[in-house]
């Protein structure tokens, strides 16, 4: 199995949130693997851990999950992996649910978001994101 941590979705991916079918909630599992030191696009000095600028965006997302009817459910530190095995963990692991695939599309294009976005980019390694539902 390969997996590569990303930072950001693809066109590719943004393009099938935005155009999916709508079937209700989703849940975004979040593994979540940040810097040592926080790095700004903007280049500018900080003192922060790649951990502490992901938890001003964490902070901050939150509202803006409510803002479309989304809501923070679960998160917490990977401690261990206690089946299989896998050459580094992640850091943490983050469940938002959001009531829709479109719901998601609309938090990540609104303004507000794309402002409290350079915190997530200047804190991550990468992550990945995984898209879950109920069963059917």
């Amino acid at each position: 199995m390969k997996f590569e941590n990303k930072v950001t979705m693809s066109d590719e991916q943004l393009q099938r949130i935005s155009e999916g079918v709508d079937e209700g909630p989703i849940y975004m599992l979040n593994l979540l693997k940040f810097k040592d030191k926080a790095e700004y696009k903007d280049g500018r000095e900080t003192n922060l851990s790649g951990k502490e600028a992901y938890a001003i965006y964490g902070k901050e997302v939150i509202k803006q999950l409510a803002k479309v009817g989304g809501s923070w459910t679960f998160g917490g530190n990977v401690k261990d992996i206690t089946v299989g095995e896998i050459d580094e963990l992640w850091d943490q692991v983050a469940i938002a649910m959001y009531p829709s695939r479109r719901a998601m599309f609309d938090m990540v294009m609104d303004e507000e978001y794309l402002e409290i976005h350079v915190h997530r980019e200047a804190g991550l390694a990468g992550q990945l994101n995984i898209e879950l539902r109920d069963y059917d």
